[in-house]
């Protein structure tokens, strides 16, 4: 099939793409600030903002000088080398965070993908072989990958791809008791968002947030944040868990963190990152230096 400019329409997203998502009938093309245009000039206003990701709006200019820039000095390098652009957005945000450690990836899943890997490495190494449960709440979000939609409590989005990872129990948001029943010395991790998204925009109370701190510090469990909506300045801080005085010990944050450019980040401090080694996780396109570029601009 050749394809011209004016074949470009919302009936060939029916005839060429995956069908799992069922978007608007008119075609972006481009975007500033809270404001697109689509295919015939119409102009529109975005209140969805790429689902909490242009925080600053569309092509803000000092995004895309970022952008510019970086395109001309590195695209990309892989794991073998480190680049200054990560190391400079690496360096900022443990500055601005509880964390001395930060492991790079491209999205908001993967970033809680490498969390959930690393508070069950870090158990089993650190204290038992049998520590590998994970408590999680019904109606979170974590991401599409096996493993992070399993620890998401909707089925609806974990139904139906064969038998799930182990371990995992889900339990009422905000029902400190439920958590307590659940609790074991086996037990690895809490995964919470401070706010739940998908889960009806509900937040977290302090008390809840304070007891999920005091259980895992009785049960040597690690207390994992996901903020990867609520992070980047969306609640008025720069993480929701700067509200609570709660700090976790790993923290996810991606979507606004590149202000519409793919990058995310796991958080978290040296004691725990310490667990891993070279080869325990890793990424081709994380800390990629154009995504940093860009990510530095959005922090910034």
């Amino acid at each position: 099939m050749s394809v011209t400019q004016t074949s470009i329409t919302r009936e060939l997203f029916n005839e060429v793409i995956l069908p799992i998502y069922a978007p608007a009938q008119f075609v972006p093309v481009k975007g500033q600030g809270s404001r697109v245009w689509d295919q015939q000039g119409k102009e529109y206003i975005d209140f969805a903002g790429g689902i909490a990701v242009t925080a600053l709006g569309h092509c803000h200019p000092a995004l895309v000088e970022a952008l510019k820039k970086q395109s001309e000095q590195l695209w990309h390098l892989s794991n073998i080398y480190t680049n200054e652009p990560a190391l400079r957005l690496a360096q900022k945000l443990t500055a601005a965070t509880f964390a001395d450690r930060v492991f790079f990836a491209n999205s908001g899943a993967e970033a809680n993908e490498a969390a959930f890997k690393l508070a069950r490495y870090y158990a089993t190494q650190k204290i038992s072989p049998y520590k590998t449960k994970i408590i999680a709440f019904h109606h979170a979000f974590h991401g599409r990958t096996f493993f992070t939609v399993t620890v998401g409590g909707q089925p609806k989005y974990s139904d139906g791809f064969g038998p799930k990872p182990a371990d995992i129990v889900h339990v009422p948001f905000n029902d400190l008791e439920a958590v307590k029943a659940v609790i074991d010395d086996h037990t690895c991790a809490i995964v919470v968002e401070p706010i739940q998204g998908e889960g009806g925009v509900t937040p977290a109370t302090p008390e809840f947030l304070t007891g999920l701190r005091q259980l895992c510090d009785q049960h040597q469990a690690l207390l994992v944040f996901d903020e990867v909506q609520t992070g980047m300045g969306r609640t008025g801080k720069l993480f929701a868990y700067e509200h609570t005085g709660v700090i976790p010990d790993i923290l996810t944050t991606a979507k606004a963190l590149g202000g519409g450019f793919p990058v995310s980040a796991m958080l978290t401090r040296e004691a725990i990152a310490q667990a891993m080694t070279a080869g325990t996780h890793g990424t081709t396109f994380g800390g990629n230096p154009m995504a940093c570029a860009v990510a530095e601009a959005s922090l910034d």
